[in-house]
């Protein structure tokens, strides 16, 4: 579509909105009057980086009080969208979100841009804009930022398949292999926890899970089958298709969680794989009242560079009110080495496991005889399945890393927030048995880890009778927490860029395997 408009009195541009085309072929096949939904993010009643660093946690309810969107901001953004003929989906002051709804035409008119459709190399079609968005002047300090004009896939889930010539390795040909549960008994996670009245969320933005699978899989464990329930956001939904497809991030996620939390339900948040979705995915399930997850599992990422400034700091607030309630965020660090499967010879960290309220999860490969363990290094097959890790080229070395060591970023030399905290078990040939639509499968991958840990906080969260939240500085205090991985590195061979390993923390494992807190 055209808006001929262009940017007049009483309007400003939406600083850090800018957009560059997208990889693909643009089309003419967008209808003006196709209908989209967008989501307003609004600021809060009071800032959360003034909160002191002293400050007691929050409940949910009295974020909201403090932290949330207050009522005049959210109608003036109502007042807007009938202005425009947009309506009003949902309107959440502890989201500070206001979800739109309109036709092409009528957001273009509201926010002043030109939405096209892109055709890319598999075929899929997707709504793109390039440039800024434009907002009235007079919600200049209200909106901090508008997502889902754009609906390109913005992630990639961080898990690999184990394969011999081409073909899927299943449990049977993988003696190097481990059930989660015999891993999580390797590891020496407490054993006298199992997640027992604890709500593990986690984060899917594709794909989905059989429940004949998920009773198959419990069952060949002898371990009870955990609660389960998926929750819809933005229309996303459960929708298994074929073990190659991102079911296998879906249910590596599940079944790692659960069989090493089997106490624990688990609560997946299903939404399409744009910034808009992942966004109300987060805050959904950071502020769900309903199921209350103390532990969140993001297993699905990219670089810090295929981000808008917007993006960035909206995800990183969302994550800050995260560690202000006491929900312990994972993620994973990247399965592509330093160069994070971008192709510029430059080092990327991946978000959102270089926000600083986020536990990132690196990778190993681990060598085990019987139970006990031999060697464990950086996980590094080629520059395709390797550990990602680093120094982020946006957030700041927090207070919470100044004595660690990092280095400043091999890219920019910013000296950044590091990356990641822990590691376990990801190297695909070491990996983790999981089913996916009936088939046998041996899948690793940061994304392995991020659940791994989540479980582990499970089981401290109920053995400690609280959630621990937002770990970092008692991690970073203690760094024998941790079991350290000394060897290895994540360098790209193409570029000779990267990081090496060494003893205490590192871009590659961070401080180690992390076993209990």
């Amino acid at each position: 579509m055209a808006n001929t408009r262009s940017t007049g009195a009483g309007y400003i541009k939406l600083a850090g909105s800018a957009k560059s085309a997208p990889e693909g072929t643009r089309t003419d096949t967008l209808s003006a009057d196709e209908v989209a939904e967008v989501t307003v993010r609004v600021r809060g009643n009071k800032s959360l980086r003034s909160r002191s660093k002293t400050g007691k946690r929050l409940s949910r309810d009295e974020f909201e009080k403090e932290y949330g969107a207050s009522a005049k901001d959210l109608a003036a953004i109502e007042q807007f969208a009938h202005e425009h003929h947009l309506s009003i989906v949902e309107s959440s002051s502890a989201r500070r979100s206001v979800i739109l709804r309109g036709r092409v035409k009528d957001l273009e008119e509201a926010f002043i841009v030109n939405l096209s459709h892109y055709r890319d190399a598999g075929g899929s079609v997707f709504r793109c804009r390039t440039g800024e968005i434009s907002i009235p002047k007079s919600l200049e300090k209200i909106i901090e930022g508008v997502f889902g004009l754009d609906n390109r896939p913005l992630t990639r889930p961080m898990f690999q398949v184990a394969t011999h010539n081409g073909m899927f390795i299943d449990h049977a040909a993988s003696p190097r292999s481990f059930s989660p549960n015999t891993l999580a008994g390797i590891y020496g996670f407490p054993k006298s926890a199992t997640g027992k009245g604890e709500c593990i969320g986690i984060i899917e933005l594709g794909g989905g899970y059989r429940t004949n699978d998920i009773k198959a899989y419990f069952k060949s464990l002898n371990i009870p089958v955990p609660s389960m329930k998926a929750v819809s956001v933005d229309g996303g939904i459960n929708s298994p298709s074929t073990a190659d497809s991102a079911d296998g991030e879906v249910m590596l996620d599940i079944e790692v969680a659960g069989a090493i939390s089997p106490g624990a339900a688990i609560v997946v948040y299903f939404a399409p794989n744009s910034d808009k979705g992942f966004l109300d995915a987060i805050t959904t399930a950071v502020h769900d009242t309903k199921n209350k997850p103390s532990v969140i599992s993001i297993s699905w990422g990219s670089a810090e560079s295929r981000w808008t400034a917007q993006s960035l700091k909206t995800f990183n607030d969302a994550f800050n009110a995260a560690a202000t309630i006491g929900v312990t965020v994972c993620a994973a660090a990247g399965d592509q080495g330093s160069s994070d499967s971008e192709t510029d010879g430059k080092v990327h960290a991946d978000f959102p496991s270089s926000s600083p309220f986020v536990l990132a999860c690196g990778g190993t490969k681990l060598t085990v005889q019987g139970t006990t363990i031999q060697s464990e290094v950086v996980w590094h097959e080629s520059s395709d399945s390797a550990t990602g890790g680093g120094v982020s080229d946006v957030f700041p070395l927090p207070d919470y890393q100044k004595k660690a060591g990092v280095p400043p970023s091999a890219s920019s030399g910013f000296k950044g927030r590091g990356l990641p905290d822990v590691a376990g078990d990801a190297d695909p040939q070491t990996g983790y048995n999981v089913l996916v639509d009936g088939q046998q499968l041996v899948i690793g991958g940061t994304s392995a880890v991020a659940p791994l840990m989540a479980a582990l906080i499970a089981r401290v969260n109920q053995a400690k009778g609280k959630p621990v939240g937002f770990i970092h500085p008692a991690l970073y205090a203690n760094p024998k927490l941790c079991r350290d991985i000394t060897q290895g590195d994540n360098i790209t061979t193409s570029t000779k860029k990267g990081y090496k390993a060494g003893p205490g923390w590192d871009p590659c494992t961070g401080w180690g395997v992390l076993s209990g807190l």
